[in-house]
Formats: C-alpha cells, structure tokens, sequence
C-alpha cells in the first residue's frame, strides 16, 4: 500500500460481525496503526492511537468521516511508538481532542525529550503533542458504553498496554498480538529484557479467552487460539537466537522507512540509519561488521524475502 496515498477501510472480515455497534475499526496500512472509533454516545466518541505523523491529515479526514457530526472527545495512546501516536498534536488541533498516555514516558513528553522517546533511534518521526491525563495498567474507563480495562502488556514496549472489555470479551491488542505475529521486541536489542514480558502478555491473553482482538495492525480476529500458537511458536524462536529477533527488528525498520519513501538510493539509506540508534546498537551487538555492508547484508536478505527490490543504485518498496 502506498505509504503517500494509503487508505483505509472499516473492517469489513467475518470479525467484523463481532463488533459491538458502538465500535469501528479503521484499518490502516502497516505505517499507520488502526484508528478505533467507539461511540460514547450519540453526541461524543474515544478514539485509540492516532497513527503515523505522514499520515496526519488523512487520519483527521477519516476520524471526521467516521463520527457523523459527534465530538471526539476523547484519545487514548496504547504506547508512544510513532505510528500509534504521531497524528496525535493535528487531531488535538482539528478536534480538541483530550489525549491519555501510559505513564511511563510521560516526563519525556513534557520536555519533548526525543532520545528518550526514540523516534530519532527508529529513524523517525512524530510531532511534538501535550497530553492531559495519563491512563495506567488496571486503570478503568467506560467507553461505547461498556467498561474497558487497561493492562500491562510490555514486552514489544516496556510501557505499552492493551484494553480488555470482559462483558463483550473484546481485547485492543495493539503490537502484543496480530493475527500472524507480535510487534518486534526490541528491549532485548539493547540487552534488556523483553521475551519473558511478551510471554507473559500472551499467555495472559490465553488466560482472558477474547472472543474478538483488535490489533494494531491488520484485520479484527476471531482466531485467538491459532493467532496464539503461531504467536507463541515466533516467541520461541526468537527467544533461542537472539541474533534473530535483532535481524528481525533492523528488517522491520527498514521496511518501515521503506512504506514511506517508497524509494530511495542505496547510499540515502545507509545515511538514514547511520543516524538512527538502534541500527547501530544491533551492528555492534551481534555483527560488528562495517554499517554500509551490515545495512547492504540486511537490504539483500529484504530482496531475497521479496520485501523490496534492487535496482542499480536504488531501493524500492514491495507492496
């Protein structure tokens, strides 16, 4: 999907049946996390996440969409990564929106402390936004009309959380849990923990029996128990090769700078992430090679996994 153009669509899967009618899910392209719409009442709504700062302006024409004349009152960060939260200052702007974020990284937002929140590390961006209340695991918040609970849920973020609805049995996953995987974990790149969390928040999910999951990214599912296995069996592998998992996270950065640019030279590329952090932390940690053919090895696995294409000088996005 084109990062400049991208849609978004309701879901529209058999999942979607499951959704209570005070509910819509905007499914986003992979840059941009999903946007959840749910329905206070006929007058107000709570949004979750807010998605990728390029994609702001499109963010607030759906959300606007998708309200039918009610007030956004109301948005809530599951984590502070850039795509659940970079539309968060222009949707502030457009609606007056009040904005809720897990506490854990709430001093770096006062003082806009970028290393901290680790855009610059990712290599990317996220306009500056003030937040109003701060939202907490077991903290309880009545939104569509039913009573929403937040839980811990580190492991792909040390802050992140996730929301469970017991009456309707529904779970916003965020990066804990997709249909054909999890967020990419990336504490254990800097030597701090991170499988143990994500075992944990996924065999808590197990524990919970949701009925429905509303990740991140990608499609509402009703198949939690084989989204389960096929979670638990990633964990696993990542978890016995660490070099793995950090193959996995500078691939996905990679991927991620790619659904943007669409394209770039090689040379830019090499340039884009000699300033991002984490592309170095993983350099030096497992492949102490030198960065432009640490990158250009990374680039080349990308290509044989078909995730993009090589051209002479230039590397070019696969949808």
């Amino acid at each position: 999907m084109d990062a400049t153009t991208a849609t978004a669509r309701v879901a529209v899967t058999d999942a979607a049946a499951a959704l209570p009618p005070s509910m819509r899910v905007l499914e986003r392209g992979w840059v941009s996390s999903n946007n959840i719409l749910l329905f206070d009442d006929d007058h107000s709504a709570t949004l979750i996440d807010s998605g990728y700062v390029a994609h702001a302006e499109q963010t607030i024409q759906l959300v606007r969409q998708a309200l039918d004349g009610r007030t956004l009152a109301r948005v809530i960060n599951t984590h502070l990564h850039s795509d659940h939260c970079g539309g968060n200052a222009a949707v502030k702007q457009e609606f007056g929106a009040l904005i809720f974020i897990p506490p854990g990284l709430a001093a770096a937002v006062d003082n806009w402390d970028e290393a901290t929140l680790g855009y610059p590390a990712f290599g990317q961006a996220c306009d500056r936004f003030i937040y109003d209340s701060l939202i907490a695991p077991g903290d309880l918040l009545t939104m569509g009309g039913q009573q929403w609970q937040a839980l811990t849920s580190p492991g792909h973020d040390p802050n992140s959380i996730v929301l469970w609805n017991a009456h309707d049995r529904i779970l916003i996953s965020a990066d804990a849990l997709w249909e054909h995987g999890f967020g990419a974990i990336f504490p254990e790149v800097e030597g701090e923990s991170g499988f143990t969390e994500q075992r944990a928040i996924l065999q808590q999910i197990k524990e919970l029996k949701p009925r429905l999951i509303i990740p991140g990214h990608g499609a509402p599912f009703t198949g939690v128990a084989q989204a389960l296995t096929r979670a638990f069996g990633r964990l696993n592998a990542l978890e016995a090769s660490p070099e793995r998992n950090a193959r996995n996270v500078i691939r996905t950065l990679i991927k991620f700078h790619l659904l943007i640019v669409r394209q770039t030279t090689v040379d830019g590329l090499i340039a884009h992430f000699s300033g991002a952090r984490y592309a170095q932390v993983v350099n030096q940690r497992y492949f102490q090679l030198g960065f432009a053919d640490f990158l250009l090895r990374t680039v080349n696995e990308l290509a044989a996994a078909g995730a993009l294409e090589l051209r002479e000088a230039m590397v070019v996005n696969c949808d």
